[in-house]
């Protein structure tokens, strides 16, 4: 069963909520991930998410990126890299990258699933989902047609978060964005 939209509620609240980029890519170290964004780990500082978010001052180069289980997770503040596919596909090589991208202010929701460069299944603000959803979501999709109804989708309260923990087996919680340290600096010239 979908999870229902309120139990993503304290996400709403959240400082990232109108505008940020989620990146998951599974079997990689953050150290790892920011070699391959173009820079170098030792370059990197460890802080937290919130110290990193304040640091960055809103740069959309500036990452900050932990581990959870098998994946490294990239939570950015003020950015659209969650969406940038020229940046994505060459992060998923190899591997499985889902990503969610806001901002709230135009009211974009992006939403990628990778794999090893190529997108399998993807939301885009203004044009809607993939044609084809596989095998692997297609009874989430019936289940946040049916939970959703004719609403218009708002990923970033529930059914993009669905998405994500379906693919990902992560669920995102306000422990995962306050607790761990974040590998956190600016990535070099973006392609």
């Amino acid at each position: 069963m979908i999870t229902p939209p309120g139990d993503h509620a304290w996400f709403a609240a959240s400082a990232l909520a109108e505008a940020y980029s989620f990146i998951f890519v599974r079997g990689v170290t953050p150290e790892r991930l920011v070699t391959r964004m173009g820079d170098r780990a030792e370059d990197f500082s460890w802080m937290t998410l919130d110290e990193s978010i304040r640091t960055g001052d809103h740069r959309p180069e500036f990452v900050a990126v932990t581990t959870v289980g098998d994946w490294a997770f990239v939570a950015q503040h003020n950015s659209w890299l969650g969406a940038y596919d020229r940046f994505l596909a060459p992060l998923s090589a190899g591997t499985r990258l889902v990503s969610l991208y806001r901002l709230g202010i135009k009211g974009l929701e992006d939403f990628r699933w990778m794999e090893d460069g190529e997108t399998r299944f993807g939301f885009w603000a203004q044009d809607g989902y993939s044609e084809d959803v596989p095998e692997e979501l297609a009874e989430t999709m019936r289940e946040i047609d049916r939970g959703y109804g004719e609403r218009e989708y708002d990923l970033y309260r529930g059914p993009g978060l669905v998405l994500i923990e379906r693919l990902t087996g992560i669920t995102l919680t306000p422990q995962l964005l306050e607790g761990p340290a974040y590998l956190s600096g600016a990535i070099p010239d973006l392609p």
